[in-house]
């Protein structure tokens, strides 16, 4: 199967020239234009993800997703991710087999626990109850899949007895991922489940999640699965030269992860750290050229059906992430095909 390429966005907010939070609203609009320019430009998928705080827009990915799918012709609509344990696995399912309907069959969900957890008091659920929500609730999912009457039994929601839901998708299946971060536990849940990996690599080597990646092929002998396809998932940015890239990026993604760093207990990012990142780590950064051969690296190392480049990264203007997109469309995924195609 031939590699695919998608974006990601978590529908960060922009700063105004006067360093004052942008307009949410606006940046929902902006998140549908930029997926309308990757569609035109023949990227393979646009994923966004669930968040529920000031500086991301987006709480319901679904109903953006829906917007798109009405101005898109061919790209797959899904997110990264649905914050599965703070939410219904039947009104999840539902929700995106109606936008598999809407899409003509272009939808997709990749589930997950999140790296936020705002979602959990906001929504009722405890925080104590973080891996049982997400076993249990993925369990049900992965039911709901098969699109027969589901009987489950469980301790944090309803059971259901011989219960049909609706609507079924016309392909038999909604396309589903798991978003794992890299515990070895995630990786066997996947496959025990069925639903594909996601990898999220956010920070070190992709090469170092190799193991990872070998137990989830052995996982899948194991358990009896057929071949289970793989993807990756990493922040970047595309811009005309390495140094430009560089330059632009950093105030945005500094921004980001100092805010986040302050409520977490990290100290700040100096530029040394983000530079190592985008030489030597998950953070994919520079011309055309430089982004696309550190791409085919890691899809290399990892042997992955799919990368996800994430390309918002901080509180960036609207004009520099279309750029970015435009590169990625234009010149990065035909130089990573032609790089894999040379190597083999």
């Amino acid at each position: 199967m031939a590699v695919q390429f998608g974006l990601d966005t978590f529908g960060d907010v922009p700063l105004q020239p006067d360093g004052t939070q942008g307009s949410g609203a606006r940046t929902i609009r902006e998140v549908v234009e930029q997926a309308v320019l990757a569609d035109e430009l023949g990227i393979d998928a646009f994923g966004i993800g669930e968040h529920h705080r000031a500086d991301f827009a987006v709480s319901a990915p679904d109903i953006v997703l829906s917007a798109i799918a009405a101005r898109t012709k061919n790209i797959t609509v899904g997110t990264a991710v649905t914050v599965l344990s703070s939410d219904d696995p039947v009104r999840v399912y539902e929700r995106f087999a109606t936008l598999d309907a809407v899409s003509n069959g272009r939808a997709e969900v990749t589930l997950g626990r999140g790296s936020f957890t705002e979602s959990f008091p906001l929504f009722g659920f405890d925080l104590t109850q973080y891996e049982k929500l997400f076993e249990e609730k993925l369990e049900l999912f992965s039911l709901l899949l098969e699109e027969e009457p589901v009987t489950w039994n469980g301790t944090v929601r309803a059971p259901l007895t011989d219960q049909q839901v609706y609507p079924k998708t016309e392909s038999g299946r909604l396309k589903a991922w798991v978003g794992v971060g890299g515990s070895p536990e995630s990786v066997i849940r996947s496959v025990r489940y069925g639903i594909p990996m996601a990898l999220a690599i956010i920070g070190g080597n992709a090469g170092r999640f190799a193991p990872y990646v070998d137990l989830y092929k052995r996982a899948q002998e194991q358990f009896g699965r057929e071949p289970m396809p793989l993807a990756m998932h990493s922040p970047g940015f595309v811009a005309d030269t390495d140094e430009l890239a560089m330059e632009q990026l950093y105030p945005y993604q500094k921004a980001t992860m100092d805010r986040i760093g302050a409520e977490r207990g990290w100290a700040p990012q100096s530029k040394e750290q983000y530079i190592s990142e985008v030489r030597h780590g998950s953070l994919y950064v520079g011309s055309p050229e430089t982004v696309a051969k550190r791409i085919a690296e890691a899809i290399r190392a990892l042997g992955v059906d799919r990368f996800d480049l994430k390309y918002a990264n901080g509180p960036m203007p609207h004009e520099l992430l279309e750029h970015s997109i435009e590169l990625y469309g234009t010149k990065v995924v035909p130089m990573v095909r032609d790089l894999l195609d040379a190597a083999e």
